[in-house]
């Protein structure tokens, strides 16, 4: 490939374009791979989505394909506003805060010559510095500070070109990330590189791309830095951080520079990782990570006027993404998760009603009692599960398995023996994961059930089946045969084939939004369904995570659920 330069050897509107496309198309590729780099500050393993999301908001700002009108002050400052807009996670904070200092730097030049582009790169470490509370080393932040400080001596030179000050940053920016292993005591005992640091390499490899007309192949070069480095000089002072249950997002406006000085210092005071960065027109975007999302929130309304606001359980994000070998590992002999014990008492049950052995071993991984929905021919039948139980403090999800009715009576017979009971509306095996995920033994019980409640209200859910007869639907008459996708309990979807179904019903389900989808395979699922689903949502929706358990059901080839 030649370069993209402009005249004299300068960066112009078209080439900065370019350079995004690059970027969003290299993030595509290599975000699975930062994502499993990310365990800093919270292994929450999105770091790869959120650098590729944020890139994309920016690079839709630009719009189609610039023309020569477009002056490369004009297109920095379309990134910058469209990465502040579309902004996502911690890490995408810091990219939307690095494209500001860019913009600003090259304000009103038509192209950007090397000494621009060093002054460029100065300015984003400064910003993102900035709106960091606490920077840390070993971060994406100590590898853009490497990135400017590389740029800034190659451009010393009366004659520096800007592919000489590409390739230095990029290559200060290659060596910083080796050294992040030494410099965070969570990523040597990992043994990896920083995953966010890794994301702006990417971004750095494919300016140079852009300037020189080839992309660096820094593999081998990092092959090294995914194992532990002898002796590492460890200098994290974050490794004995009170662990933060959430992540707290939201824009800020109708505020000041001194309110937000205070809203800082509010929110260093209930958590960690705070960023707050500058947007236009006097619009703040904020992030943090907590254990109390709403004093997080309050701290905003003092601040001034909040919108977009986001808040995401990390413990909740932890099961939708974690592997099926670990929940069969824990289910075959982990210790249940802690529980309190009152004094004369036994501790809160979980009941839950649920069909398919995989399906069983996830929620007896997480501390619940299971009845089995195959082995229900009776309401009774629940009723004595609930007797069985050595607590009489009991918490029941019953996964649709019963109707609203019988669970009615069901409830009401076990409170007259003297039972707390309460029964929860989890419609769905993958809304009972999603509720049960939250569950917290040590908040009262009418506390628990709330949050258990709207965590199952938060999952819109849908499955795949074969219709056994001719029926009459809200979308037409289906034969014996016909693959059928249904939104909640509602068919939504008839098709002769069993793909073409599970792809519409995706698309229905995901009309209304979602970050990550949970696929719970049935035992009579074909072996191929899952896969070219996977692919049709990598196609049509590459920004959705999906998270694959076999759940063996006999009720659904396919349990959909989008969060």
């Amino acid at each position: 490939m030649e370069s993209l330069l402009g005249a004299e050897d300068t960066v112009d509107g078209r080439a900065l374009r370019r350079w995004v496309e690059f970027g969003v198309e290299a993030l595509d590729q290599r975000r699975a791979e930062i994502n499993s780099l990310n365990v800093f500050p919270v292994p929450d393993g999105d770091t790869g989505n959120n650098l590729l999301f944020t890139l994309q908001a920016a690079a839709a700002r630009i719009g189609g394909p610039v023309d020569g009108a477009l002056t490369a002050s004009d297109v920095a400052e379309g990134l910058a506003r469209g990465a502040f807009e579309g902004a996502r996670g911690n890490s995408g904070i810091i990219l939307a805060q690095a494209l500001r200092g860019v913009a600003d730097a090259v304000a009103g030049l038509k192209t950007v010559g090397a000494r621009d582009l060093a002054a460029a790169l100065a300015n984003a470490a400064t910003l993102v510095t900035g709106a960091l509370s606490a920077p840390a080393k070993g971060t994406i932040v100590s590898v853009l500070e490497a990135a400017a400080d590389g740029a800034g001596r190659a451009a010393q030179g009366t004659d520096a070109t800007v592919c000489e000050v590409a390739v230095a940053s990029a290559d200060a920016a290659a060596d910083a990330l080796q050294r992040t292993t030494t410099q965070l005591d969570v990523l040597a005992e990992a043994g990896v590189v920083d995953a966010g640091g890794l994301g702006l390499l990417v971004l750095l490899d494919c300016l140079v791309e852009v300037t020189t007309g080839t992309r660096p192949d820094r593999r081998m070069e990092l092959a090294g830095a995914s194992r532990p480095v002898v002796e590492p000089e460890i200098v994290d002072d974050h490794h004995d951080r009170d662990h933060q249950e959430y992540e707290v997002m939201y824009l800020v406006e109708q505020t000041d520079e001194a309110r937000v000085a205070a809203l800082r210092s509010d929110l260093d005071a209930l958590g960690d990782s705070v960023a707050i960065a500058a947007g236009e027109a006097g619009c703040w975007s904020v992030h943090v990570h907590c254990c109390d999302p709403g004093a997080a929130v309050e701290a905003g309304l003092a601040a001034g006027a909040l919108s977009r606001i986001d808040i995401t359980c990390f413990a909740l994000e932890s099961v939708r993404r974690g592997c099926a070998d670990d929940s069969a590992a824990a289910g075959s002999g982990a210790a249940a998760p802690a529980r309190v014990e009152r004094a004369g008492e036994q501790p809160r049950a979980i009941l839950a009603v649920v069909g398919g052995d995989g399906a069983a071993e996830l929620f007896e991984a997480e501390g619940a009692t299971v009845l089995r929905a195959e082995e229900i021919s009776a309401p009774d039948d629940l009723l004595e599960a609930i007797r069985a139980l050595p607590s009489r403090d009991v918490l029941v999800l019953p996964n649709g398995a019963l109707s609203a009715q019988d669970v009615v009576a069901v409830g009401a017979r076990a409170r007259r023996e003297d039972r707390d009971v309460m029964f929860l509306p989890s419609s769905s095996v993958v809304q009972g994961l999603a509720s049960l995920a939250v569950h917290d033994p040590m908040r009262a019980t009418v506390d628990d059930a709330f949050a258990m409640s709207e965590a199952a209200s938060c999952v819109r859910w849908g499955s795949l089946r074969y219709a056994d007869e001719r029926a009459l639907t809200w979308v037409g008459t289906c034969e014996p045969g016909d693959s059928l996708g249904l939104s909640g309990h509602d068919v939504v979807v008839i098709e002769h084939d069993l793909v073409t179904a599970g792809a519409s019903l995706l698309d229905k389900i995901l009309a209304a939004g979602g970050e990550l989808v949970t696929m719970l395979v049935g035992a009579h699922a074909p072996a191929e369904l899952v896969e070219q689903l996977a692919a049709h949502l990598d196609h049509r929706h590459p920004e959705i995570d999906v998270v694959v358990y076999q759940g063996g059901q006999r009720s659904d080839l396919l349990q959909l659920g989008v969060e």
